[in-house]
C-alpha cells in the first residue's frame, strides 16, 4: 500500500514537473482559441498559425507526430513491459501536452498535403471529423492516465492499446502510408 501511495505522489509531481516544461518548449496556440478542449477551426492560411511558411508548419507536424509515436511505444515499455508508474510519469504528462488537438491542429493548414506531406486532401474536407478525432485521442490519454495511477497492469495496457487504436483510426482516414 505504502509503495503504491509513494507511486502516485513520483506520478503527480512528475506530471505537474513535465506539464510546467512543456509550457516554455511548445509552439503557442492562436490567439482567442477555447483553452478547454474545444476544437480548433481549420486554418485556412498561414497568417492564421504560429508558424512562418506551411512548409515549417508540415515538417513540426510530422516531427510531433513522430515524437508522440515513440512516447506511446516508450510509455508501452514503461508501464506494461515494466510495470513502472513512476517512471512512465513525465513521458505521461508529455504525452497529455503533445498529443492535444489545440496543440497539433494549428499545423494542418488548409491543403498543406501533396509533395513532402503524408496529409490526404480529404482531411480539409472532413475537418470535423479529423478534428473530433483528436478530442478522442485526449480521452483516451487521459484515462490511461488515470488507469495508469491506479496500478492495474492489465488494464493499463488495455487502454494504451485504446490509445494506440485511437491514432490508427485517423491515421488509415487521413494519412498516406
Amino acid at each position: 500500500m505504502l509503495k503504491r501511495e509513494n507511486q502516485t505522489r513520483a506520478f503527480q509531481r512528475h506530471a505537474l514537473g513535465a506539464s510546467l516544461a512543456l509550457l516554455l518548449c511548445v509552439p503557442p496556440v492562436l490567439a482567442g482559441e477555447e483553452s478547454n478542449g474545444a476544437a480548433l477551426t481549420m486554418p485556412e492560411s498561414v497568417g492564421d498559425t504560429p508558424f512562418a511558411s506551411e512548409r515549417e508548419a508540415v515538417m513540426w507536424r510530422q516531427q510531433e507526430l513522430k515524437d508522440i509515436e515513440s512516447l506511446v511505444r516508450q510509455l508501452r515499455f514503461d508501464l506494461v513491459n515494466n510495470q513502472d508508474v513512476e517512471a512512465a510519469a513525465p513521458r505521461l504528462a508529455e504525452l497529455q501536452e503533445r498529443a492535444r488537438g489545440q496543440q497539433l491542429l494549428p499545423a494542418f493548414i488548409k491543403g498543406t498535403h501533396g509533395s513532402g506531406s503524408d496529409a490526404r486532401p480529404t482531411l480539409w474536407e472532413e475537418w470535423d471529423e479529423f478534428a473530433a478525432g483528436f478530442t478522442d485521442l485526449e480521452a483516451k490519454i487521459d484515462q490511461l492516465a488515470e488507469i495508469a495511477e491506479q496500478g492495474d497492469v492489465r488494464q493499463t495496457a488495455k487502454a494504451l492499446s485504446e490509445v494506440g487504436a485511437s491514432c490508427k483510426s485517423c491515421h488509415r482516414a487521413y494519412r498516406y502510408d
